[in-house]
């Protein structure tokens, strides 16, 4: 993340170069780190927790933002098989103090290196333990340093609830992560861990949240709520167990955002998979879960619970290719439910649709000023009743599969995109 060479401004006071390297090396697999929906105010100290920044990506007004992302300790009491700070394995170990991660992230965001803090910690010692110094941590950064720049906590499993409780009033979001979709799989591959252990504080966390808004009480409490992570293919569960999961969560703890990271093979273990989990399953995921939180899916219209999400085309389009009974729509009187199902309308587009059609009769001209992706929608709609599209499944299947190679598939933004390549990947199926 830095570069680690010795600067002209470092002074023996600060976190040693070593375990600097080593605690932020180590916190780099942990993605449930987004940065946006916090409305953090600036009283008098320095920082501002913006609602819509987000670590390592661009905000909707273009800045890219940035979190000084570290581990506490990389010295683990636990002993989870995919982990490379698990117990077992032979790695360099290194601690920093609450003092040290405060002068760390204030003076990285005086330097404009960073705009806030992302701080998990393996289990140093005990779980109530190394919660303490996570929560002194950003207690000090709080109150001492007056620090008002975002951040976010990883909580740690089978801490003491009153320690949880007292997190959420400093920091702006907490995670809980659960890495492995069934209880079977974590009692395999994280030994200590258990599914309630993760459950209990998301559920305290949501409660105690809602009472203090009920109650409308001056200050904070985990304004920007809570998400989770799913590690993807370190344990044979399919897509669609994942994915009830995920809604289950939503719907139980009120997570802002569930997080799926493609299984990395970081230390060698005889019950891990010796290769990496494909990157274009993850994409799948995550555009399962877009259609669930903002499109009025249900994860039983999207892949039944013992199957994978289709890896050729987006969740979307195998949705309508499954109802082609349903299609194709006008797009003139179809209401707004309908148009968010069919494959090339956004929740944007479906909007200016349903606006410019109070004063026009649409054409497949106005779609295309309107940036309906037409390659995907046209199998499905009729415009002023003129049908464009392909009729036999396969054909369009075998089309809308082509569009997608051509897309590139699920590519990284670069920071030197162009905006025409930029509002092709905004997340719209």
């Amino acid at each position: 993340m830095f570069d680690f060479v010795r600067p002209p401004w470092y002074t023996e006071s600060m976190i040693a170069q070593e375990t600097l390297r080593i605690l932020t090396e180590s916190a780099k697999y942990d993605v449930s780190c987004s940065s946006s929906g916090s409305g953090r105010r600036n009283e008098g100290g320095i920082g501002n927790g913006m609602p819509d920044g987000c670590c390592h990506s661009f905000t909707p007004d273009g800045r890219c933002v940035s979190l000084l992302k570290i581990l506490m300790s990389n010295d683990c009491v636990f002993d989870c098989k995919y982990c490379m700070s698990r117990r077992s394995v032979d790695v360099p170990r290194a601690s920093a103090t609450p003092e040290e991660i405060c002068e760390l992230t204030v003076d990285f965001y005086k330097r404009n290196y960073i705009e806030g803090l992302f701080l998990s910690s393996a289990v140093h010692i005990s779980p109530d333990h190394t919660m303490e110094q996570l929560v002194r941590t950003v207690k000090l950064l709080r109150t001492r340093y007056c620090f008002h720049g975002y951040v976010h906590l990883k909580g740690i499993p089978k801490a003491d609830p009153l320690l949880v409780s007292e997190a959420a009033r400093y920091a702006d979001r907490m995670s809980y992560n659960m890495e492995l979709p069934s209880e079977k799989s974590l009692k395999l591959l994280a030994p200590q861990k258990d599914k309630e252990s993760l459950l209990l504080p998301m559920r305290q966390l949501r409660r105690e949240r809602d009472v203090f808004r009920a109650e409308k009480r001056k200050g904070a409490f985990l304004p920007a709520g809570q998400t989770t992570q799913m590690i993807v293919g370190a344990s044979p569960e399919h897509d669609g167990q994942i994915l009830r999961l995920t809604e289950s969560l939503y719907r139980v703890t009120g997570l802002k955002r569930v997080y799926y990271s493609s299984y990395t093979p970081v230390v060698e273990d005889a019950l891990l998979p010796a290769v990496q989990s494909a990157a274009l399953r993850e994409h799948r995921l995550y555009q399962a879960d877009w259609l669930l939180r903002f499109y009025g899916f249900d994860v039983e219209e999207l892949v039944p619970e013992e199957e994978d999400l289709p890896l050729d085309v987006d969740p979307k389009c195998a949705w309508a290719l499954r109802n082609l009974h349903l299609f194709p729509v006008e797009v003139n009187r179809a209401p707004l439910e309908m148009l968010l199902r069919v494959p090339g309308i956004g929740g944007r587009s479906a909007q200016k649709i349903l606006s410019a059609r109070r004063y026009t009769a649409l054409t497949f001209e106005h779609l295309k000023k309107m940036r309906v992706v037409l390659k995907r929608a046209r199998h499905f709609i009729t415009a002023n009743g003129k049908f464009y599209g392909e009729k036999n499944t396969l054909a369009v299947r075998g089309l809308l599969a082509a569009g997608e190679r051509e897309d590139a598939g699920a590519r990284q933004l670069s920071l030197f995109d162009t905006p025409a390549a930029l509002s092709a990947h905004t997340g719209e199926l």
